[in-house]
Formats: C-alpha cells, structure tokens, sequence
C-alpha cells in the first residue's frame, strides 16, 4: 500500500542528512559521512549452489555512508509513531542492499562495513499561528549485524521456492480462486 505522507517524510528525512557527518546524526553512530541517498541497486544474479539463478536483487536504500577506510554503511531510515527496535524485521532488507552494492550488475563494488536503522519518532508539534508548524521527533540508532550466510539460505529458499512446483490449488483459497478466475477472463478475452 502506497501512503504518500510517510514517503514524503521520509524524502525530507533522508534529503536532510546529504553531505552530514555522522556526529551530527546521533552520538552512537559510527564516524561516517553520508555519501549518497534514495540509490537505486541491481545485483549479478543470485548463485544458488554455485550455479547462477535468473533472479538478482534490486532496490533503493535511503542512505548510503563512506567511513574512513573507504569502505560503506547502509542505513534505512525510518518514520514511527513510538520509538521502537525494529533492526531484526529489516535486518534481510539491508543484507540484501550490501549484497547488490558488494556484487553489482553493473559498476565497482563497494565493501559494506556496517548497517543500521535511523529511526525518527514523533514527540510533540511545535509552532505559532502565522508563523507555521511542525513536529519535535525523537532519534534513535539501531545497529544491525551483518549475517551474508542467512541471507545466502533466504535467497537459496526463495529461488528454490519461485523455481518449484506449484502448489496444488483448493478450493477453500481465495487466491487461488482468484488466480483461476482471472485465467478464464484472461483466455476468453
């Protein structure tokens, strides 16, 4: 589902924070600059047991950072009512974005060192009639460790998923009710 207010703060979130330092992000974060935002990313296809599938990863993280080294973060910006640890759920999420920038289909490679969640989240609104209004939002950083192995079973699990058999369909499922239903209109058509 699509919600425009929550993709338009999180435009002006990550568009904030072009060029920064992380210092001036949240005192937790690792010394880093914000090196680009909102990249879009393609991966070589995905080797499942050391044979190429058809399918590769693609996708735009919000923030990209260069540390020191040379080498790079990934870190997804967040909007949330209350502050709250979701890196374990978007954990895969930025697994997948180090895969395609540590493996691109096209141009160098780029080591990524670190991931991590930036999260903003409302404290109170602010302001004067005439003047305009806005609201306070609470930081928070939240590392993410890296793990390329899980991410490695994930895709071998999802390839071997998308490849296989489908699934005898019943009729108690409304998807496959649906699927069924749009052949017919399709082929009558």
């Amino acid at each position: 589902m699509f919600m425009p207010t929550v993709a338009e703060l999180a435009d002006l979130q990550e568009k904030y924070f072009i060029g920064a330092s992380t210092s001036d992000m949240h005192p937790d974060m690792p010394a880093a600059k914000v090196f680009d935002h909102g990249g879009w990313v393609q991966s070589i296809p995905i080797q499942v047991d050391g044979s190429d599938s058809h399918l590769a990863i693609r996708g735009k993280y919000d923030l990209l950072l260069e540390f020191p080294d040379g080498t790079f973060g990934i870190i997804d910006c967040k909007m949330q009512a209350r502050a709250s640890d979701k890196s374990s759920f978007y954990s895969p999420q930025l697994e997948a974005y180090a895969f395609a920038l540590e493996n691109p289909a096209k141009g160098e490679p780029k080591k990524i060192s670190a991931l991590g969640i930036y999260s903003w989240s409302l404290d109170r609104a602010s302001g004067n009639l005439g003047v305009g209004f806005g609201y306070r939002v609470n930081v928070a950083w939240y590392p993410v460790a890296r793990d390329p192995i899980a991410l490695q079973k994930r895709l071998g699990d999802f390839v071997a998923l998308v490849n296989g058999s489908m699934p005898e369909s019943k009729p108690s499922c409304d998807q496959c009710r649906y699927i069924a239903e749009r052949d017919l209109i399709v082929r009558n058509n």
